[in-house]
């Protein structure tokens, strides 16, 4: 009976006069489509995924039980008399299983390891609400009324909340944009970071063979990389690289090099340093498409810790499993879509073009096309070969083309917090659902854009909720100038348990998700 209500529905409906009465509809039909369709996909994914094991081991029970009754006992006996031990063959058989064991044991690729990373909490004096952004803007005096009012418009739409931090720099009246600034807010970000990353992994600068460093817009001499290196008193062999110019996708873009020192060096560590120069960003012009840097990047920043070692398997959290990496460096257009020059007043900053929607569709598509093969299972292949075949050979050009069920493949999304539009059009095409896009939206609502960065913030926020299981797998995507589009894929190596410290969520995880209206306008 209590099934029964479930598929029913009230409706209270006029019967014409100021009296009312009780409609019951069934929803029956209703609900067995929805579940029905729900199921039928998963079964058949269930079937195709495990259908040699379903189909071969009946079989091979079948055919050994009818062997097993076909033979005697005298069968068995004659069978352990004639067999005789050849030891010349034996040592042969077995010296030819051990050379090729161990020629495939040291030509594949050294497992990689994500021993643990950590993501920048500013100081508190250093956050400021929409409100008062705009407001430090106006007392700037920079910025004319048209300026002010598209920050304004902009802000209301970014999806961003009220507990945002900025650059020390900035929020001097007038900003100071010196190299000297510039320099503090790095090393404010870099050391704060992995003086936490080596506290919480108990390693010692020393330990560290590789050194990664990402920032687009800022490039001192000394670099970055060096600053580390000075800072620590890192060894002197150590193999350091500093990235800068890459945008926010190159925080992937340092794991992928990070992964090739680890496979090209003995047993060591790699640190890999992810962050952006709030202070040389910053744009106090008056040209609309260099203003929307203003209205979306934040200060953040994040270290972390890689490993080759077999032993650290472990206490590692993450295995690296795919790194996918797109580039539309070639075409014009994706090149100057985010273009840093001067405005016609000789003011630099950053240059969003009116082509970036159109560009960044076009490197994600090619980006998930590559990476699909890689990760997807069978059952999502062959339907995918089948709206092919029906479309290129049967000629139903009205069949729509299918999209792979990404969610089969991942159970945690980290989106880049490119922008609130970027995170609905991801999650409007690859079908995902509110919670898996959750750690996105509130990253970009927590702590805004961060940059390359910005995937390990989303990270934290699944840790920090408790939600990371043993062999779970987590794709981490992230695009930006060039233009680029690359992919990163973990696997859990084990359920991580919730911090109880050492985490950029800690003192608001309890309040989130929150909801994130269309338009939030600005007090």
């Amino acid at each position: 009976m209590v099934k029964e209500q479930a598929l029913l529905s009230t409706e209270i409906v006029p019967n014409g006069s100021m009296s009312f009465s009780v409609r019951v509809r069934r929803r029956l039909p209703d609900f067995l489509q929805s579940v029905n369709l729900k199921y039928v996909k998963l079964g058949y994914h269930y079937l195709i995924s495990h259908g040699f094991y379903l189909f071969t081991i009946p079989a091979l029970l079948v055919a050994f039980s009818a062997e097993l009754g076909a033979l005697s006992k005298q069968d068995f006996s004659q069978l352990w008399k004639e067999f005789e031990f050849d030891l010349f063959s034996i040592l042969a058989c077995s010296g030819a299983i051990v050379f090729i064991a161990t020629l495939h044991f040291m030509s594949r690729p050294r497992a990689v390891y994500l021993v643990d990373f950590a993501c920048l909490k500013p100081p508190e004096e250093l956050k400021r609400s929409k409100r008062e952004f705009i407001e430090h803007c106006r007392q700037i005096g920079k910025f004319n009324d048209a300026s002010m009012e598209f920050q304004v418009k902009a802000l209301e739409r970014s999806g961003l909340g009220d507990e945002t931090y900025m650059s020390p720099a900035i929020l001097k009246n007038p900003p100071v944009q010196t190299m000297k600034e510039a320099r503090a807010e790095a090393e404010l970000v870099m050391f704060t970071v992995v003086d936490e990353l080596f506290e919480k992994t108990k390693t010692r600068p020393k330990d560290i063979g590789v050194l990664v460093v990402n920032c687009g817009l800022f490039n001192p001499t000394p670099s970055l990389s060096a600053m580390i290196i000075n800072h620590y008193k890192m060894r002197g062999n150590i193999l350091s690289f500093n990235i800068g110019g890459m945008g926010c996708s190159a925080g992937i873009i340092s794991l992928d090099l990070a992964n090739d020192m680890l496979q090209a060096t003995g047993s060591t560590y790699a640190l890999v340093v992810s962050m952006e120069n709030i202070t040389t960003s910053f744009y106090t012009g008056n040209k609309k498409s260099m203003l929307l840097p203003n209205c979306f990047f934040r200060l953040g920043g994040a270290a972390i810790l890689l490993s080759n070692k077999r032993k650290d398997r472990r206490r590692a959290k993450y295995q690296l499993t795919h790194i996918v990496r797109t580039h539309k460096g070639a075409d014009d257009k994706s090149f100057k879509s985010i273009y840093q020059e001067e405005d016609e007043n000789m003011v630099k900053g950053l240059s969003l073009s009116p082509d970036l929607v159109e560009v960044a569709g076009d490197a994600i598509k090619t980006n998930i096309t590559t990476l699909g093969p890689l990760v997807l299972p069978l059952s999502e292949h062959l339907l995918f070969l089948m709206t092919l075949f029906c479309k290129k050979v049967l000629r139903k050009k009205e069949m729509k083309p299918y999209i792979p069920d990404f969610k089969l493949a991942f159970e945690h999304f980290c989106i880049h917090t490119g922008g609130k539009w970027v995170l609905e059009e991801m999650q409007k095409n690859l079908e995902l659902s509110e919670k898996h896009v959750e750690p996105s939206k509130m990253t970009l609502h927590r702590f805004g854009n961060t940059s390359s960065s910005s995937i390990w913030y989303e990270l934290a926020y699944l840790e920090a909720k408790g939600r990371v299981k043993r062999g779970d797998r987590l794709w981490q995507i992230a695009f930006g100038s060039g233009f680029k589009c690359n992919s990163a894929v973990w696997k859990a190596l084990r359920t991580v348990k919730k911090p109880k410290a050492n985490n950029p969520w800690l003192d608001c995880i309890d309040a989130y998700p929150v909801e994130v209206p269309d338009f939030q306008r600005i007090n």
